[in-house]
């Protein structure tokens, strides 16, 4: 850490990788334990590496300085090791500025989170800039994007294999030089489309989203709404089939042969892939209006604190590679096999109509693509 990477840090406002404290105390073990839950909230929360800043008014940037003596890295170190599961790896530096001392605490980026306190058992993460205890779904979230589970393949209780379309699923394995007369048991397990044994087997999260019949009856993430003209209209299904509906009713709303539709397809393409389905609130909302078609989708991408990021090109991270490898075998139309590759075509096709906005939305975790129409 040097003067001039401080000064870029103090021109940024706190946010999910970035605090600003005027001070640090660790007399009494409530104190560290603070220190604790705030590092580990950090370390936990999406993104590269971040900071916490002593020596700075929270408020109004104002430099007030530390105390070098009062900031050891080696007690700092013991203090976060010791109490936190796996250990969140940090360094101190001390940097001169304005004739003042400042305390940089690095907090790096892990990839054994989440990371939880030990004391108490908690997990922490930033929203804004604010610590906060994280949530179910984030932490699976969390594990996921950590490879230390998949969601896709979690059984769904309550499912049975009348719920899947047998149909798709014998088109997929002849893609796969996989044809069998009727599926092999053997095979959709193997292939993560089921668990269980004998007859005790059910379909599991990515078995309903690739093949489901319905798999919002169990699955109530999984729709998407388009909203035009004061009229909603909610779409269910598995994610070849919200595509093919959800692009054919737009292609119809829009009712402009001149209109590169596909432009439309890829993105949503790329929202259907890489959405949060660990986020059971909400599903996938479409926007119509006479100037644009706006594509919402829970999960944020990562490596921004920002609340709001245009950025002139985009590469949506692969949050579900168990999704988009299956889904790229029996994609005919080849359209989920360029997503996440920078939506390039997208700008392309759609340059004479405008231009394409690309907004990462990490406090709402969601992100946002506007295509003009």
């Amino acid at each position: 850490m040097d003067v001039q990477k401080l000064k870029q840090l103090l021109k940024q406002e706190e946010g999910e990788k970035l605090d600003f404290k005027a001070e640090l105390h660790l007399a009494t073990e409530s104190e560290k334990k603070e220190l604790v839950k705030d590092v580990t909230a950090i370390a936990n929360s999406r993104g590269g590496r971040g900071h916490i800043i002593f020596g700075i008014e929270d408020k109004t940037k104002e430099i007030i300085g530390i105390n070098p003596d009062d900031f050891k890295e080696e007690q700092i170190q013991q203090i976060i090791y010791s109490r936190t599961d796996p250990p969140v790896p940090v360094r101190l530096d001390i940097v001169r500025l304005v004739n003042k001392d400042v305390a940089v605490l690095t907090i790096y980026r892990s990839r054994h989170a989440p990371h939880q306190v030990v004391s108490t058992g908690a997990f922490y993460i930033r929203r804004g800039s604010t610590t906060d205890f994280a949530r179910r779904a984030e932490l699976a979230s969390i594990m996921q994007e950590n490879g230390l589970m998949s969601f896709e393949t979690i059984t769904v209780t309550g499912a049975t294999l009348e719920d899947l379309d047998f149909n798709r699923i014998n088109e997929f394995f002849k893609s796969m030089d996989l044809a069998v007369e009727h599926p092999q048991l053997i095979l959709m397990e193997a292939f993560g489309f089921i668990s269980g044994k004998g007859e005790g087997y059910s379909p599991t999260i990515g078995g309903l989203l690739l093949f489901g019949k319905a798999p919002h009856m169990y699955l109530p993430q999984c729709y998407v709404k388009i909203i035009y003209n004061n009229n909603a209209e909610t779409l269910y299904g598995n994610i070849p089939d919200l595509l093919d509906k959800a692009t054919e009713r737009v292609k119809n709303i829009i009712n402009n042969s001149h209109y590169p539709i596909n432009a439309f397809e890829e993105a949503l393409a790329n929202a259907l892939v890489h959405r949060d389905y660990l986020d059971y609130s909400r599903g996938i909302y479409v926007t119509i209006n006479k100037k644009s078609i706006e594509i919402v989708n829970p999960g944020a991408v990562s490596g921004s604190s920002r609340a709001n990021e245009h950025s002139s090109d985009c590469v949506p991270e692969r949050r579900n590679p168990w999704l988009y490898q299956r889904l790229v075998a029996f994609d005919e139309r080849r359209s989920f096999l360029s997503t996440g590759v920078g939506m390039s075509r997208i700008k392309k096709s759609l340059a004479k109509f405008g231009k394409v906005k690309f907004i990462n939305l990490p406090r709402q975790n969601s992100y946002k693509v506007i295509l003009p129409i």
